[in-house]
């Protein structure tokens, strides 16, 4: 009967245990939790190869990474500001979500900067989102290379 007993305690505290370190982000419970889209969530890479402009974008349910949108990246007639994602901290996962075809980004500092998108079918089967946003006037296309 005390095998019975300590297996049962045993159990209560491992479901305990187990309830305490769930994760609840997105549960209906939680009002204050933003995340990313998920259909935006995945890898993503600049779609035009030719451009001067050339990046990835690596969105999980509540960071993003912005990877090799350079600095030193510009155009010859020096138009700083179609560079994408200008002034933001790269190949380092920075706090975000998304709302309303927005991309809110977190600074480490607290700021956030905030950017528009766009989210087409390019028919090509299974990665077939275009991920747009304007930068300066200039259209930003990636497409998806697919989950991670």
């Amino acid at each position: 009967m005390k095998n019975y007993k300590f297996f049962a305690i045993y159990i209560v505290l491992l479901t305990a245990l187990f309830f305490s370190f769930c994760d609840t982000h997105g549960s209906s419970q939680t009002s204050t939790y933003k995340s990313f889209a998920y259909e935006l969530r995945g890898m993503w890479e600049s779609n035009n190869s030719g451009s001067y402009y050339n990046g990835t974008l690596k969105i999980d349910s509540d960071s993003i990474t912005i990877g090799n949108y350079a600095e030193t990246q510009k155009p010859t007639d020096g138009a700083a500001n179609e560079l994408p994602f200008r002034d933001i901290p790269k190949d380092r996962p920075l706090k975000g979500y998304s709302q309303d075809n927005k991309i809110y980004i977190e600074f480490p500092t607290g700021v956030q900067k905030e950017y528009t998108y766009s989210l087409t079918d390019s028919g090509n089967y299974p990665n077939n989102k275009l991920l747009s946003f304007d930068f300066g006037g200039r259209t930003e296309t990636l497409k998806r290379t697919g989950d991670y």
